[in-house]
């Protein structure tokens, strides 16, 4: 398993259950790892399609570290997810003050992620002929047959 494969596939799994702690139970979940009362059904509605975003991402960058003909566009979009998500933290931080220092370190944690996305990301575009040698889908011929 090469450096991409493992990025994902970490990545991949700890976004698994911070997703299924917003929207599994969020009057539950974020009570106890906020402190937050959460009761009004469009809020719990909001946190269940976060929810949504955050499994189908986890599970696509789950295939790309299996997958290499989506490897790529898994780690463009971990990228984009994760800036996204840091980005939005970092609008909270100015406009409404210090959150919870969880808040912090999940800020910090994206920002680590995109960093090492934009690196690994940045060997397959600076490097294609050694992306393409370690991470093809590789092909056997069988007889005569060549593909």
């Amino acid at each position: 398993m090469n450096l991409r494969q493992m990025f994902l596939l970490l990545v991949s799994v700890s976004l698994f259950p911070i997703a299924l702690s917003y929207g599994v139970a969020p009057q539950e979940s974020l009570h106890f790892l906020f402190g937050m009362t959460v009761t009004d059904i469009n809020a719990i509605h909001i946190y269940r399609a976060m929810m949504g975003l955050y499994l189908a991402m986890s599970v696509f960058w789950f295939i790309g570290a299996f997958n290499v003909l989506v490897r790529q566009a898994a780690l463009y979009s971990q990228i984009v997810f994760m800036s996204g998500v840091a980005a939005g933290r970092a609008i909270s931080l100015i406009v409404d003050g210090m959150p919870h220092w969880l808040m912090l370190v999940y800020l910090t944690l994206e920002i680590i992620a995109v960093m090492i996305g934009v690196l690994l990301l940045s060997k397959v575009a600076f490097s294609p002929v050694q992306a393409q040698q370690t991470e093809s889908p590789s092909r056997q011929c069988s007889g005569n047959h060549h593909v």
